[in-house]
Order: C-alpha cells, then structure tokens, then sequence
C-alpha cells in the first residue's frame, strides 16, 4: 500500500473511531499503534490519556498539535453520509472529526514520518501529540503532557483547520458566571421578596449594550453573548432567590482580560451580584482531573518571526507560490497553552473550519494531502 493510501486509510479508521470528550481512549490507542508501525522513536498515551509521538533526537524541538476529541451527533439521521462512516466522496472524506480535527492529526503523524525518510530530522526533534478534552478546555490537557514530560518546543504548530491558510493568531476569551442574588417570598406576597430574575433583567440590558458597543463593522472587535441562564426558587410558587447566567466574551487584538475585568464590574454595579470566572471541571478518559479557567488574551506572531517565515517558505515549497493571504481565527484553540509559555506558535491545517460541529462535516482530500506536504517541508525549514 502506498504511503497515500496508508495515510487515508489511517483517517478512515480514525472517522470510524468516535471520540467525543472524555472518550478518547480508542482513538488513541489507533493513534499511538499508526505512529509505532510508521517507525517513531516513541509512541505512547501519557498519564493524562494524550496521544505522543516522539521522532528524532535533535536539539530543535518542533511540536504538531491536535485534539482526538470531537463534539457529538445529534442528528444522525439527517446527514447525507453517515457520521462515522469516513465516507470519500467528491473530493472530501466525511463525517465527524474530519474537520475538527482528525484530517489535521493524521497528516502531522504521516509528516513527521516522511520528514525521517526524506533525511529533514538532522538535529531536531519532532512531537507529534493528539490531546484530550480541547473542545471543553482549551490547553489543559497540553499543560499537562508538558509538566509530565518536561518538554519545553522551540516551536508549536496548532493544526486546527484553516483551509491551508497560515493562521497568525486568535481571540483571547472569558468566560464569566455572572449571579444576581434575591430574597425569597412566597409568590403571593411578592413585595416581601426580591426577585433576582428582575435583578438580572438590567445586568441582561447591559451585555446587549456592551456587545453592540464592542461591534465595528469590517474591523476586528470583541465580542460578548449571554451563553446560558437559569434561577434558583423554592418552588413555582416562590419569588427566586438566585438568578444565573454565562457570559462568553472574546478579545479581539489590542483588548485585555483587565478590561474585561473592569466590564464585568460595571456590569453588576449597583445590582444585588456578582461575577465570578466560569471555572470548567471535567475527567479526562484515564481518570484525570481536568480544571481549565478560561481566561486567556488574544495574541498574534509577527510575519517576520522565523516560524513564520519558516512556513511561509514551506508554503511556497508547496504551492508555487507565496502566501496570498492569511488568517486569524474568532475562536480559542490549545496554543494558549504554548503561548503563554512564549513559545513561538502558529496555526494550518485542512478543512474550512465553518464546518467544525456542523452536519456533513467533511474535509478536502488535497488539502490533507497538501497538509503533509507542508508540514513535512516546515520540519526541514527549520
């Protein structure tokens, strides 16, 4: 079998492998078994449930990044190919992951391998990683694979789905609890109570005019949406003694988490609340702790930086020509993880990402085909 027809073969199994959140494991198993037969110096699942391929032995260390997990099907039914069929059909493999993000995990560990056969490893080292629980906690389970393995990259390639664009940059992003706090009162002598929920009702006024004062149309701006609510009561027959909601809030360039912090204080000023970071818990697949405060601010690496013109160098290698455009991605992604480290990081993968958690997900063949071919040339631009 042909080294394509292997790589497409390896996709297909991991579309047929579901991997939602928290149930991983399968997926990287096959992972860990795909880089092992391609001959890496290591493979194996870290205590975390990460997927880790270790390719050559060199100071430079480059790293590849992916997540195994995916969000879930809901409306099987009414895909035109089924979900986890890995179905190749008019160009594009189908199904969920093949997006977000199984075509970009299976072109990094096919190109640190053809980087070893073409003689491109000379003193580097090359991790290729399928993480955990990104769509939920963003960086956390990269974190952790750091501190277990002491690893510290020269450089961090975030292979999130691009449509081959070099990808500078994302968002910064809070996520906010905001509860207002009433009194109780049985719901026939409201006037002895204080409804939280009226409580909310200004604070509510006030996101919809934040977020419509953050907007400028055609220019990059911050965002802010009301993501959820819910009210605490005794009973329907109860005025509510606590109201809720969830704020998403995302930086645009040149934005910072201390303005966020100084909305969210005018937000609830003179109100009966508070608001507090929207602190995510969850367990990993091998039983680990997963705790991520989503609270991160926007960053961009500059076009001159080597990475980048390392990739713009792979790009051209590739295509035959210089990059035309390139891109800055509205949502958050593991290289916070890397960049708050100040590890130089950048972004590409394949697939058109507005088809990430969408019914018929699918992914260009020549884009992941394109993919390894870039990736591969990166390894030795650098």
């Amino acid at each position: 079998m042909s080294s394509d027809a292997r790589l497409m073969d390896f996709l297909t199994r991991a579309i047929r492998t579901p991997s939602f959140s928290d149930e991983e494991g399968a997926l990287a198993a096959l992972v860990v078994e795909e880089m092992r037969d391609l001959g890496y110096d290591e493979a194996f699942i870290d205590s975390t449930g990460n997927a880790v391929g270790k390719i050559g032995c060199g100071p430079v260390c480059v790293h590849f990044d992916s997540h195994m997990d995916t969000v879930r099907v809901n409306d099987a039914g009414e895909w035109q190919a089924p979900p986890f069929s890995g179905e190749v059909r008019d160009g594009y493999i189908w199904g969920r992951g093949s997006v977000d993000m199984k075509s970009a995990l299976c072109a990094s560990v096919y190109a640190a391998a053809r980087a070893k056969e073409q003689g491109y490893l000379a003193g580097k080292t090359v991790y290729v990683t399928g993480t955990v629980c990104e769509e939920y906690c963003d960086g956390v389970s990269l974190r952790l694979l750091y501190e277990e393995l002491s690893l510290r990259p020269d450089f961090c390639v975030v292979c999130e789905p691009s449509d081959n664009v070099i990808v500078l940059g994302h968002k910064g992003k809070a996520q906010i609890g905001v509860t207002t706090h009433g009194v109780s009162a049985h719901g026939s002598a409201p006037e002895k109570g204080v409804n939280a929920v009226y409580e909310m009702a200004e604070i509510i006024a006030r996101v919809d005019a934040l977020n419509k004062a953050l907007y400028r149309e055609n220019e990059p701006h911050g965002t802010v949406v009301l993501s959820d609510i819910s009210c605490e009561s005794a009973s329907l027959n109860a005025v509510p003694s606590a109201c809720s909601i969830y704020l998403d809030r995302r930086l645009a360039c040149g934005e910072t988490l201390a303005r966020v912090r100084e909305e969210m204080d005018r937000l609830v000023a003179g109100k009966r609340a508070s608001w507090r970071i929207g602190t995510l818990r969850r367990t990993s697949w091998k039983g680990k702790a997963l705790e991520y405060e989503p609270m991160h601010d926007p960053w961009r690496i500059e076009k001159e930086h080597a990475l980048s013109r390392a990739l713009m160098r792979a790009y051209a290698d590739v295509y035959g020509r210089e990059p035309e455009k390139f891109d800055y991605w509205d949502f958050g992604t593991n290289a916070v993880t890397p960049v708050s480290m100040g590890v130089p990081t950048i972004g590409f993968g394949p697939g058109a990402y507005k088809l990430a958690h969408m019914r018929d997900e699918r992914c260009s063949l020549s884009q992941i085909r394109e993919a390894v071919r870039v990736y591969c040339a990166l390894i030795r631009e650098l």
